[in-house]
């Protein structure tokens, strides 16, 4: 009874993130967005991966969607990236990872120059599952066609919540590693340009 409830929230959430598109005002710039995560190997090695290609949209009314490129993994190494590409993520089957929300209401109405902090809970689908996820961050209005979004501390994620324990261990084995922790650190900044103030820029 309570997963068919949670169930149908969770698609009456998905549904409306998937019907802001055509109100999106706002394009989130990829040149200037970073996206990270963190993982540690045999208990004691952490590293820094990202995320090389991501696209988001943002409307005035506060509708958020972020959507990865999850075969666009960058580890710095492309033996890694093609593992984690096929044996943790699956990108033939799963190919993107999108997370869903809605911004508050000080964070939009943000005079030129000025600065909010607060949450932002969405849904993250990621690996063909779909789970309510927030972000603690930091806008900044840095003028009337730039907003900038920042966590302000990382969120982490679960290899369990999304199926991935799986694809984790598979790593761990053919990598030939003590552990690789379950947990994953993520962390972004991201600048959001005026979709209107771009047309006019391209169009001279």
């Amino acid at each position: 009874m309570v997963t068919t409830r949670i169930r149908k929230v969770t698609t009456a959430l998905l549904a409306c993130g998937l019907t802001f598109p055509a109100l999106a005002d706002w394009d989130l710039d990829g040149d200037t967005s970073v996206l990270h995560f963190l993982s540690t190997k045999n208990s004691q090695i952490t590293e820094v991966h990202k995320f090389d290609s991501f696209e988001g949209s943002l409307s005035n009314a506060g509708k958020l969607r972020v959507t990865v490129n999850l075969a666009s993994v960058n580890t710095s190494i492309d033996i890694r990236n093609t593992r984690m590409q096929n044996m943790l993520f699956n990108v033939t089957e799963f190919a993107e990872a999108t997370f869903d929300a809605t911004l508050p209401e000080s964070m939009l109405n943000l005079a030129d120059g000025e600065v909010a902090s607060g949450k932002v809970d969405g849904i993250l689908t990621l690996h063909g599952m779909a789970v309510p996820t927030s972000f603690s961050v930091m806008a900044s209005k840095v003028d009337a066609d730039t907003l900038t979004v920042s966590t302000t501390a990382p969120t982490l994620i679960k290899a369990e919540s999304f199926g991935l324990t799986a694809g984790i261990e598979a790593l761990q084995k053919i990598a030939g590693l003590k552990s690789i922790t379950t947990t994953v650190p993520v962390s972004f900044s991201v600048t959001f340009t005026d979709r209107k103030s771009t047309r006019l820029n391209s169009s001279h």
